[in-house]
């Protein structure tokens, strides 16, 4: 099992639900975070780290291309790492930020799945699940470039189940609608007030919830494939439709 953004959020959750029945490969780019999650599931499951930034191509190849035995049989690949930077209208909006969501959203997933399909490849088997957002089904107001990204992550995702049929591979993409990790503190730059102001009056999702969607889609029998799943608080009936009391 080989989990992207492993030291935060949905990955963080995935990987200590999943380290009851799997050997897992966490990936981040926090050394701290990542060393102290690797000690608390080494105590359950086999355990192997791997430092590096999605978006540099040449160290995710480096990194993986490392792994030696039956490190290489990775059956599944969780696509997890990606972000939101800033919320703008087009006109206004920080070229710094586009990049960072273009570079890690849709070059770091194309960069991490190109390494570990040569293994799956190889070894006639695997499943890769992406996990993508209700911001690649439908566009807000000022979601402009991350809604973009997200959209990227949904035709991949499509291109990816075609291109992969006939080489025994499944792909899964989850969609999930507000869900309280850091995104949104990331997205809003350590802001408190905006950071609140998304989950304010009504209840979100938890990174647990999203872990345990993960759980079932990869534990459906071998003839079984859930392609795209969206998932939503009760609160939310879309993008811009919350019911806040």
């Amino acid at each position: 099992m080989f989990i992207t953004g492993a030291t935060s959020g949905i990955g963080e959750a995935t990987a200590k639900l999943l380290c009851h029945n799997y050997n897992l490969i966490l990936c981040g780019r926090r050394d701290d975070r990542l060393m102290k999650l690797s000690t608390v599931l080494s105590r359950k499951t086999n355990v192997k780290t791997l430092s590096f930034d999605v978006r540099n191509k040449e160290d995710v190849s480096e990194k993986i291309k490392s792994l030696t035995g039956e490190w290489r049989h990775i059956d599944f690949l969780i696509n997890n790492a990606g972000n939101a930077h800033g919320m703008d209208y087009i006109f206004e909006g920080d070229t710094d930020d586009w990049d960072k969501m273009i570079d890690i959203n849709v070059k770091g997933l194309l960069y991490v799945s190109k390494e570990i399909l040569k293994i799956m490849v190889y070894n006639k088997r695997g499943h890769i699940i992406n996990i993508g957002s209700i911001a690649g089904k439908e566009i807000y107001p000022k979601g402009n470039i991350y809604c973009a990204s997200k959209f990227a992550v949904d035709a991949i995702s499509q291109g990816m189940r075609i291109d992969l049929n006939h080489k025994n591979i499944k792909v899964s993409q989850v969609n999930p609608g507000l869900v309280n990790t850091e995104f949104s503190k990331v997205r809003f730059k350590n802001d408190k007030e905006k950071t609140d102001n998304v989950y304010k009056g009504m209840l979100p999702l938890i990174a647990d919830d999203i872990a345990e969607v993960i759980n079932f889609i990869i534990n459906r029998s071998d003839n079984v494939n859930i392609s795209d799943i969206t998932i939503l608080p009760k609160a939310q009936a879309s993008s811009t439709v919350v019911k806040r009391d």
